[in-house]
Order: structure tokens, then sequence, then C-alpha cells
């Protein structure tokens, strides 16, 4: 009889997530009788999750049992597998703070979590926390595979393999899973039909190749039919979360004119270039439908709907969910059972995209099993995607030595060599803006920034 693993969630008062992703466990035969361990620092939360995670638990049949910590070290002790996914600062004060300050120096974000100054100030926030978790990962479960679903994802994979590279982790976004069926969507095709191969950086990847399944069980190329699809405007669709802000113009624009489509939202890559948010144009925020501040508009709409399916959970006699689109069960099952399986990771450049910085950050299909995430070569991506790709990771590369060797100068470069700001600001304002960011969040920064 093989036994059951601990699963511990770093960040467990996220009860929304965690619902996700344990739903997603307790489906799982091999997993079903896991420890689960919850830590987070916010007991009322805490709690609140251990209510609705017994609730599912129980609804699934799962035959586990539950123990809820507030010290991470006694909840990592012989863990198998360790989740994060927690915000340094929160919504507020910190998310409002780099919005505001931004704005106050004529800057304009859309979501402010990757890159940007909104980035390098919450890679800045996280990755000392995350340093923290790999020192006692260290020392009470060095065996133990982290999943780690914190953005800046890039920055903060990266900062941890620098400086922890015997821990197994691997972050994790759902923009590849998640665009591949929003396509699917956008064309009247059932998802399951879709075969693709992404690869890039998180959240700046593309589909180098994109392909359904036809009736006589051939593969042909998606990308004519979707383009002919947006071109007679019947693609995209409206946005299945009923978002009316977000309507997804800038994705397939570039579509038409690169001729590979980015996994990530149109949202993300408004402000991951210099192309779309100008001081000034307004015109250019109306033709692509630019949804400026969405993300501290869709944080006050997340806390609502949270209270509400909170209370629900709550009262509710049991909770059945659908299975999600995250990679979390499936890897787990797939290291603890040897059942091979393919997702799409975050992981070192170690001659996987030649065409791209070694020892950068990238994301590429990862074959896991018992032996873990062993993540797939690519080769050389198209050279304009690449290109691209590099005026990102010029971000993260300076914001990564910044951090590794405490040099403040380093801030400020990642934050000139941003494309959006550079777009928008000059050499002495971007200085005045980092510097006003690194006063505004004060404490939540660590303290080599303020010497």
């Amino acid at each position: 009889m093989m036994t059951a693993p601990k699963i511990t969630f770093i960040g467990a008062g996220s009860t929304i997530f965690v619902k996700n992703i344990l739903g997603d466990v307790f489906h799982r035969e091999a997993l079903k009788s896991a420890h689960i361990a919850l830590m987070d620092i916010d007991e009322t939360r805490l709690e609140e999750s251990h209510i609705v995670v017994r609730k599912l638990m129980d609804s699934a049949g799962a035959s586990g049992h539950i123990t809820c910590h507030t010290d991470r070290k006694a909840a990592l002790q012989g863990a198998d597998f360790v989740v994060v996914a927690f915000q340094i600062g929160g919504y507020e004060p910190c998310t409002v703070t780099d919005f505001e300050v931004c704005k106050r120096h004529g800057l304009k974000q859309t979501i402010a979590d990757t890159l940007g100054p909104g980035g390098i100030m919450r890679a800045l926030r996280t990755i000392p926390h995350l340093w923290q978790i790999c020192d006692d990962m260290t020392e009470v479960c060095p065996d133990a595979t982290m999943l780690n679903y914190v953005n800046p994802m890039a920055m903060n994979t990266w900062a941890m393999y620098a400086r922890y590279p015997h821990i197994k982790q691997v972050g994790l976004c759902h923009s590849v899973q998640g665009t591949a069926e929003e396509l699917a969507r956008d064309l009247n095709i059932d998802p399951a039909t879709l075969r693709y191969r992404s690869a890039g950086i998180n959240h700046m990847a593309f589909y180098l190749e994109l392909e359904r399944k036809t009736a006589d069980g051939r593969y042909v190329n998606l990308y004519p039919e979707l383009l002919a699809a947006y071109e007679a405007g019947q693609a995209p669709k409206p946005n299945i979360h009923g978002n009316e802000r977000c309507q997804n113009i800038v994705r397939y624009e570039m579509f038409k004119k690169l001729g590979y489509f980015v996994t990530e939202s149109s949202e993300h890559f408004a402000e991951y270039t210099p192309w779309f948010i100008k001081p000034g144009r307004e015109d250019l925020i109306e033709r692509y439908k630019v949804p400026l501040d969405e993300y501290p508009k869709r944080c006050v709409e997340q806390l609502a709907n949270w209270h509400k399916e909170l209370e629900e959970y709550k009262t509710a006699d049991r909770i059945d969910i659908k299975p999600s689109r995250e990679y979390a069960s499936t890897i787990m099952n797939a290291i603890w059972t040897g059942e091979p399986s393919v997702i799409y990771g975050n992981v070192r450049n170690d001659g996987l995209i030649d065409n791209l910085p070694q020892g950068s950050c990238v994301e590429v299909a990862c074959l896991v099993d018992a032996n873990g995430i062993q993540p797939t070569k690519v080769g050389a991506i198209p050279s304009h995607l690449a290109a691209m790709m590099q005026t990102n990771i010029n971000v993260q590369t300076l914001l990564t030595e910044a951090i590794l060797t405490e040099n403040r100068d380093r801030v400020y470069h990642a934050a000139l060599m941003d494309p959006h700001t550079a777009a928008v600001l000059g050499i002495e304002e971007i200085y005045a803006l980092v510097d006003d960011l690194i006063a505004s969040h004060g404490d939540w920064l660590p303290a080599w920034l303020h010497r």
C-alpha cells in the first residue's frame, strides 16, 4: 500500500485558490488520503480555509487529515509537496501604492504584477519571503517539490534557483492551457481536439504550433482559421467571466503582426511593450480596448465575491466543484505515482531555448514523473519573438541581480529598461518614480533599499 503524501500550503488564507487546488487533489485516487497542512499568518482566514477544505474533503470522500499552522517551519516539516500562493502586502496597501504612485508620476498600468515598476516592487517585496521558505525547506523537507504560484513568476523563480539551486521548484501559471481553451471557445471547437507547443517566458510565451484534430484523425494548423475568424469579427468572443473591460483585442492584433498567438491576456501584454499605453494617446486605449487600472478593479470585485462565496461554503452541507485548469494535482500525482504527464512550467534555461539567455527563467513543456519535473528542449524560437522577450528579460536580469547583490542602483536600471516605462518617462523621471515607490512602501521592502 502506497503511503500518502504530505501537501503543505503556504498562503492557505487564499481560500478560493486552495479550494480549486485541493478540489483537484481529492479526486485523485493516489492523493485522496494526503495530509494537508494549511499555513497562513492570518488566523481568521486560516480557519475559514480549514472549514472549506474539511467540507471539500468530506464531499469528495477523501480520507486524509488536515492540520493548521501559523508557524511555517512546522507546516513544512516532512512535506512532499509545497504549494506557495500569497501576495506580500496584499491589495491594500501595496497594490494600491504601486498603482497610485505610478499614476502620480504619469505612468498608467493595467495589472502591474509581472514587469514595470509594479512588478519590480512586487518582486522586491516577495523574494525575501520565498527565500525564507527555501531556508526552511532545506532544513525540514529538502526533498519536497515546490509548486510556486506567486507573481512576478519569472523574477521569483529566478531568484530562488539562483540562491537555492538544490530546491526542487517550478513556477506555475494557467495562461498556456487557459488561453488554449479560450481560443477553442472563440472558434466553437472542442478544446480536447487541440494540439499545441508553446515556449517563451512567463506571460510572454507563444504557441509555436497550434493545431486541431480533424474528423479523420489528422492535425491541421489552426492559425489560418483563427485569423479568418478575427478578421470576420467572429473572434474573440465576449469575456467568459463577464468582464466587459477585457476585450482581448491586443493579442489578436499582435497575432496579425507577429504570426503567433501569445499565451497571456491582452491586459497583461499591453504593459509589457511600448506600443499601447502612452500619454495623450487615448485613441490607442480606445482602439485596443486597454483596461487601465484593471487589477485594482478586479481585486475589489474578487474580494466582494470571495466573501459571498465563503458564506455560502460555510453554510453548505457539501461542496462539489468542477475540476480546475491548474497543474498542481497533475504534478503531484505524476511524481507520487510515477504516472507520466506533461505540464508547462517556469524553469531555469539550461539549454532549453537557444536564443534566450542561458540561466534566465523560461516557460516550456515539462515531463513529470517519479523523477520529478524535467523540462524539454525547444531549440531556437522565431527571432522576432525572442527579441521581444529579451526586452522583458533585461528587466528580470537586472532586478534579480539587484536583490541577489543588494544593489539599489540595479533597481533603477531595471526600471530604466522596462519597455513601457521607457516609452512614457525620461531618465530623471524614472529615478524619481523609483525613489517615491521605495519610500512609499517603507518596511514592506528589504532594509538594504533604505540604507
